[in-house]
């Protein structure tokens, strides 16, 4: 598998389980405690490396929500970017957990997920210094990702920035009626810290 080595390092910053205690603390009313797992699956390995992304409130850690599938690329679009691909589970239910059970992740077959295609962002890099770098996803459309999962639609804002200090998640849930934030980052993003760390579990 030949990487570019930005994409490499995108990989090495994401892969890890995330907290946002500190932002929490400061601003209750805003944000609650979440852990974040963003963990390597042995998928698209001849091209990318793809993450199983789930999260939790710390109070119901058994209870995780939002599974979803990152697959980090080259842009051939376009020279020298990366991207960023989301998939969606046909079964929701069977993965749920695998951040904290990644050997569900061992199990899973192109078959049981779905390409969203218009759920794509564009990964802008600035390098920081010699060995430090920032990314900046957002969507490649400019509009809100948007899927249908048990006959419900969804519209989502995705986006995210990473440094090897901290993640932030700018997502919102947006109601398609009026175009506005329903939940998630509408005063701010979520800011998380690596708490561990699974770049060993990469294929690279």
């Amino acid at each position: 598998m030949n990487l570019s080595p930005e994409l490499i390092t995108l990989g090495k910053y994401l892969a890890g389980k995330f907290d946002n205690q500190e932002q929490a603390r400061s601003s209750p009313t805003w944000y609650v405690h979440l852990h974040l797992w963003h963990r390597p699956v042995p998928l698209f390995t001849e091209d990318s490396i793809t993450l199983y992304a789930e999260q939790a409130n710390i109070i119901n850690l058994n209870k995780p929500y939002r599974p979803r599938l990152l697959r980090l690329r080259q842009n051939n679009e376009q020279a020298n970017s990366l991207k960023v691909d989301y998939y969606k589970f046909h079964d929701i239910e069977f993965i749920k957990g695998a951040g904290r059970n990644p050997e569900k992740l061992q199990q899973l077959q192109p078959e049981q997920i779905e390409f969203l295609p218009n759920c794509t962002l564009k990964v802008k890099t600035k390098h920081l210094s010699r060995s430090r770098y920032q990314f900046t996803a957002t969507s490649a459309t400019g509009k809100p990702c948007s899927f249908t999962y048990q006959s419900n639609t969804y519209h989502i804002s995705l986006g995210f920035e990473v440094t090897p200090e901290e993640l932030r998640i700018f997502d919102k849930g947006i109601d398609p009626k009026t175009g506005k934030a329903t939940w998630g980052a509408i005063i701010g993003p979520f800011r998380f810290q690596k708490q561990q760390d699974f770049t060993n579990e990469l294929q690279i």
